[in-house]
């Protein structure tokens, strides 16, 4: 408990005497001024960013899926990420069976570890999903560069994401998202879709997408169009440069 007190004095202490503070996230703003009473013109919304055309790659989906015993022709679904209750992994898995029920021959691919990997392994074997899942746990760089490009759908379940890199992956790589209402980059429907906190929502949105190839594109392209507007390095250092100068002033 004394921890936690300090920690929140600390981080209340570097607000208050701060000149400035940069947030990457809405999410993020509302939280530390709930929490520090940061006042709202010492706040800077910069968020994080990618380089764009980082991820993207020319290669064959068909030969990555078939090193790890997936038909090349198969659907994928991915989830890149801790293993962590916050991540959500496990409404993922437990959505599987609703997913199987409409489209039989989707695979999904978890890459990360965590304490729910085990779980999730676990409670897959239970589903009868397990022939459909592939827990991959930490990959490389490499690795998961390659699923990003080889898959179909990316899937972000998360519980509370205050920012996720995951989503400007997918979109660098031109992939459709499902994500949940914790994840407030995505604009629904228009740069992915929204899934409440739940098996069937996810499901759902899941199975939209499938059944909706034209309009995965055409929010796949949207938000790959995103990331070079909004999301690139380069415009994302000059916002901080911006930043430092205001405060030098």
């Amino acid at each position: 408990w004394w921890e936690f007190r300090e920690i929140s004095h600390r981080e209340w202490l570097g607000g208050y005497e701060s000149a400035a503070v940069v947030v990457t996230s809405p999410n993020l703003k509302n939280e530390i001024q709930f929490l520090y009473q940061i006042p709202d013109y010492k706040i800077s919304l910069i968020p994080n960013g990618i380089r764009a055309g980082k991820i993207r790659r020319a290669l064959d989906p068909g030969s990555i899926k078939q090193q790890y015993d997936i038909h090349p022709l198969a659907p994928v679904v991915l989830f890149i990420g801790r293993m962590s209750h916050q991540k959500g992994p496990d409404l993922l898995v437990e959505a599987i069976p609703r997913i199987l029920a409409a489209r039989w021959d989707v695979k999904f691919v978890f890459i990360g570890e965590g304490e729910l990997r085990r779980l999730c392994e676990r409670r897959a074997a239970h589903l009868g999903v397990s022939d459909a899942c592939r827990f991959l746990g930490y990959a490389p760089d490499e690795v998961a560069t390659a699923w990003m490009n080889a898959c179909d759908i990316v899937c972000v379940p998360s519980r509370n994401e205050p920012f996720c890199i995951v989503i400007l992956e997918a979109w660098d790589a031109a992939k459709p998202i499902v994500g949940t209402e914790a994840v407030h980059l995505i604009v629904n429907y228009e740069t992915g879709i929204k899934a409440y906190l739940s098996p069937e929502s996810i499901a759902w949105c899941i199975k939209y997408i499938f059944a909706n190839p034209g309009e995965a594109t055409r929010m796949a392209e949207a938000g790959s169009r995103l990331v070079a507007q909004k999301y690139d390095w380069d415009r994302i250092a000059d916002k901080t440069v911006s930043v430092y100068r205001n405060v030098q002033v």
